[in-house]
C-alpha cells in the first residue's frame, strides 16, 4: 500500500465533504447560482478523486510500479490544478472582482492531470 496516497485521499475526501456542508449551507445564500456551480464542480471532482487516489494507494500493493506512483500524482496535481483553479474562480465571482476571470484558464490543466491519472492506472494494472 502506499500510504502518502491513502493518507492524502482520506483527507481530500474530508475535506470534499467540509466543503460540500460549506456550499450547502453557507455559501448558496450569498453568491450567484452560477458561482455556486462553479463552487459544486469542483468539490464533485474532489470528492471523486479522492476515491481514484485511495484506489491507487490500495492498488500499489498488488502493482508496485512508477506508472502507479505517477498515476497517484497525477490525481493530486489534478485536484491542485483543476479544483484549487475553480475554488478561485468562485471567490472571484463571487467578490465581483473583475480582471481575474484568467484563473479559470487553469483548470483544463488539472483535467488533463486527470485523464493522465487515470490512464496511468490502467497501464500500471495491465502491467504486472
Amino acid at each position: 500500500m502506499h500510504k502518502g496516497f491513502l493518507k492524502t485521499g482520506a483527507v481530500l475526501g474530508a475535506l470534499s465533504v467540509l466543503l460540500g456542508a460549506f456550499a450547502a449551507h453557507g455559501l448558496k445564500q450569498h453568491i450567484s447560482d452560477y458561482a455556486v456551480d462553479i463552487f459544486e464542480t469542483a468539490v464533485k471532482y474532489q470528492f471523486y478523486h479522492a476515491f481514484a487516489l485511495l484506489a491507487a494507494g490500495v492498488l500499489f500493493k498488488e502493482f508496485p510500479n512508477k506508472l502507479m506512483q505517477w498515476a497517484g500524482i497525477f490525481f493530486i496535481a489534478g485536484t491542485v490544478l483543476f479544483c484549487a483553479s475553480l475554488y478561485a474562480l468562485t471567490f472571484v465571482k463571487a467578490a465581483v472582482l473583475p480582471g481575474y476571470d484568467w484563473i479559470g484558464i487553469i483548470t483544463p490543466f488539472g483535467g488533463i492531470c486527470f485523464i493522465a491519472g487515470w490512464l496511468l492506472l490502467a497501464l500500471a494494472i495491465s502491467r504486472k
